[in-house]
């Protein structure tokens, strides 16, 4: 993978038609899911990149959302045995402090939050950052692009299905929901009226039923 400011070089890869073609039905699932994998890592790259709040956070919701869809069909398969016992080499994993850096600069104070990490669990919320918990997804999916890249399929399978019920199903579940709980507050508490507002209301029209002001 190509290293850019962000740590991911990940783009629609031309080089595709050279590799070795799936050659089972699982090799083929793979390759449909490593077209959502890539596509999460470019989405996220291009938010970080543009640093655009007021669109960045929707764009995020959105990659997230479909990344867990890809997630889904994971974990509905069943367990899936690579060829070799040892997991391949796929070489060094992409720096991604930078992107990181750039989303908690993008989400601001909005960066934090707190989750109940096992809902069957009776524990005290934890505090969580989207930045850091998008960085650790796109770290576990650009792990299974790399040996989807060199034409290992089955080896990329197992590592997204694998790494998707230990880790980053539940770590992207989580960042879900505080995406989503910020796009409702942007979309809700700014049409709702402070007290201060609808007493400054109430003054109005009663001071305009007074004065025979229309209001």
């Amino acid at each position: 993978m190509s290293n850019t400011g962000t740590g991911l070089g990940t783009t629609r890869d031309p080089d595709r038609r050279t590799r070795p073609l799936p050659d089972d039905d699982l090799d083929e699932i793979a390759a449909q899911v490593e077209d959502q994998m890539t596509g999460f890592l470019v989405a996220l790259r291009a938010v970080a990149d543009e640093g655009q709040p007021d669109i960045g956070v929707a764009h995020l919701l959105l990659a997230v959302s479909q990344l867990l869809f890809a997630g889904g069909r994971l974990g509905a398969l069943a367990d899936v045995v690579p060829a070799e016992p040892y997991e391949t080499d796929a070489g060094d994993d992409p720096d991604l402090d930078v992107l990181r850096e750039r989303l908690a600069d993008l989400l601001g104070s909005s960066d934090d939050y707190v989750e109940v990490f096992d809902p069957y669990d009776v524990a005290a919320p934890v505090p969580m950052r989207i930045s850091d918990d998008l960085a650790h997804v796109a770290l576990q999916v650009a792990h299974g692009l790399q040996h989807a890249e060199a034409g290992r399929y089955r080896e990329a399978l197992w590592w997204w299905q694998f790494s998707y019920l230990s880790t980053w199903g539940s770590t992207a579940a989580a960042a879900l929901r505080a995406l989503v709980s910020l796009v409702s507050h942007d979309r809700f508490d700014a049409r709702t009226l402070t007290e201060a507002q609808l007493e400054d209301q109430l003054v109005a029209e009663v001071v305009g039923a007074v004065v025979g002001i229309p209001h």
